[in-house]
Parts: C-alpha cells; structure tokens; sequence
C-alpha cells in the first residue's frame, strides 16, 4: 500500500492534504495518451483508508492498473487541515458546497498529474478519469463530470447519496392532512412513522451540516434528478457508469441499530424501494445504450460497500477498465 503524502492546492497554499498515489502498472497506447486516472471519492461517513482494501483486491489482478488516487478532504481522515476557504464562516459545519469541493479535486488533479505523470495543466482535460465513488462521493462525481465534460470515461458509484431527497419525506407524514393509517404496510404504525422521521431529520437532514463543513444545503438543487443530466465522456459518448446498491437486509439492520433497534421494517416499506429507484435512474445518466449497468445488488453490504466488500467494489472497477483502456 502506498504510503500517505501530502499536498497544498496552490490555490489555498496554507493548508496541507493527504493523499495516496500509486503508479500505473502498464504503459497504454499512444492513442490514449495522456494515461488515464483511477480516483476514489470518500462518502461523508468514511476517509480514504476504507478504499485501500479495495485496492489491495485490485492489485492482486493481473489485469494492468492505471494510476490510482485517494485522498482526504480539508477536516477529513488523514487531512486534519480545514478549509482555508472556511475561515470566519457563521456556521462551521456548513462552510462549503459540494461544487467548492469539486473545484478543490480539479485543482489537485492539475497538481498530482503534472508532479506524477507529466501532463502539464494546460492538458489535463485529456486525461481520461474513472471515477469510483461511495455516498456523497457519488453526487461529488456527476457534479466533476457535469462541470468539466468530456474527461470522465468511468463511474462506479457505490450506494448514492440521494441528493434530489431531505431524506424525511421518504416516509409518509402521519401529520398530513390527507394521511390515512389503513394504508400502512402490516405491522407499522403511524407513531412508528413519526418517530423515525425526527430521528432521520436530527441526523440526514441537509440541513444538519457536517465536521468537514461540507454542507447539503443546495445538493438537491444541484442535483434534482437521478437520471440527469446526461453527462459527455472523452469520445463524446456517455461515460460507462455502473451503479451498485446496498444489501436490503443488511442495510434495514443497519438502520435498525442506528434507530436503537426499531425502524427495520420502515427501511423495508420505505427507504429501500426508494433507494432502488434512485438507483435505476442513476443508470440512465451515461444516456448510451450499452454503457450502463445496474443497480448491481452488493450482497452483505450496508451504505459503506467499499467496507463490506471490497471484492466486489475491485470487481465492478476492473471491468470498467476493460471498457476504457
């Protein structure tokens, strides 16, 4: 495993991030010159340390690995830094947006490619990117390859965020005028209902900031449809996007603990048809025939399925490659 570095984005030269680099294993054609570039893009929840077991799966292929980046957002893991763009904030927690992070890994791409593989800044947007993301990683890599197209080849996106939801009104409001409790699911109740939603608004909301100071405050507006907008790849087609999904069982038990052992069978009922539709839309965002895949079911993984299985993460990646070496 490649051993922690550590970098300043010349754009906020004060602060320090932690990053991890590993070279590529092969040499590609000329006519994919500039070398494409692996990045893993961390949820909200876990730093880039939850992507080295992937890595380590990868590396024991025999297929031939591009260069592969990981790294720690300002206030995040190994990059104890904040954001210098922070200072003086009213409130800490919601300092930044998901586009001032997305400005942040362009400006650490131009770096890291000009000091690892010779590319200089002016021709970094012929660097074909496969992005692997996990949660809010996922939004933060539709927002690059909207922002910049043309230079994402490859997305495996690993259990979205569902950026377009408050996440509350994914269950019934049994305080709705026009609820009615004979429409429940068997077995749950609307005081159920009531008191999951204000456990889900105390900790998901997007009103509820973070320790990164990464806010959700504007992600829906951001990002306001699972299947679009339909993004542009290198050759001008869509990029080849898999999108994998959580384990059913393993997420509602998850949710269960989180809940202090209720709210299993809500997650049930509620959340994760919910989830799978958001999920089957994400497909439709390479808008070519042939390009998506999914939603891949991970079988025993909850929200973090880097953590859960990384065989299956490594496996997903690799024939993404294939695709697009």
């Amino acid at each position: 495993m490649a051993d922690l570095q550590h970098i300043a984005l010349t754009t906020k030269p004060t602060a320090q991030i932690s990053y991890t680099f590993h070279p590529a294993t092969t040499t590609t054609p000329s006519s994919t010159t500039p070398p494409p570039l692996l990045i893993f893009l961390n949820g909200l929840g876990l730093p880039q340390a939850s992507w080295f077991a992937t890595i380590a799966k990868l590396q024991e292929s025999t297929t031939p690995l591009p260069a592969l980046l990981t790294y720690d957002r300002y206030g995040q893991g190994a990059t104890t830094d904040r954001d210098p763009a922070d200072e003086g904030a009213e409130d800490p927690t919601h300092g930044h947006d998901c586009l001032a992070v997305v400005r942040d890994l362009r400006q650490l791409i131009t770096q890291i490619a000009n000091d690892k593989l010779n590319v200089k800044p002016e021709e970094i947007d012929s660097i074909p990117l496969i992005l692997v993301a996990n949660s809010i990683g996922c939004a933060l890599a539709r927002l690059y390859a909207q922002t910049y197209p043309r230079t994402v080849a490859g997305l495996v996106l690993l259990d979205s965020v569902l950026a377009n939801s408050d996440f509350v009104s994914i269950f019934p409001d049994p305080d709705a005028e026009d609820f009615s409790a004979t429409s429940l699911p068997e077995g749950i109740t609307a005081d159920a209902i009531r008191t999951a939603r204000e456990n889900i608004a105390r900790i998901f909301h997007p009103s509820v900031g973070s320790k990164e100071g990464l806010s959700r405050k504007n992600l829906a507006a951001l990002l306001p449809d699972s299947d679009g907008p339909v993004l542009t790849g290198p050759d001008g087609k869509g990029p080849f996007v898999t999108v994998v999904g959580h384990d059913f069982d393993t997420f509602a038990k998850e949710s269960a603990k989180m809940s202090g052992g209720r709210g299993e069978e809500l997650t049930k009922a509620y959340a994760n048809p919910y989830w799978h539709r958001y999920n089957q839309g994400l497909v439709k965002i390479t808008g070519e025939e042939g390009r998506g895949k999914g939603p891949v079911i991970a079988e025993g993984a909850g929200h973090f399925i880097q953590k859960d299985r990384p065989d299956l993460v490594a496996g997903e990646v690799l024939e993404v490659l294939k695709k697009v070496l």
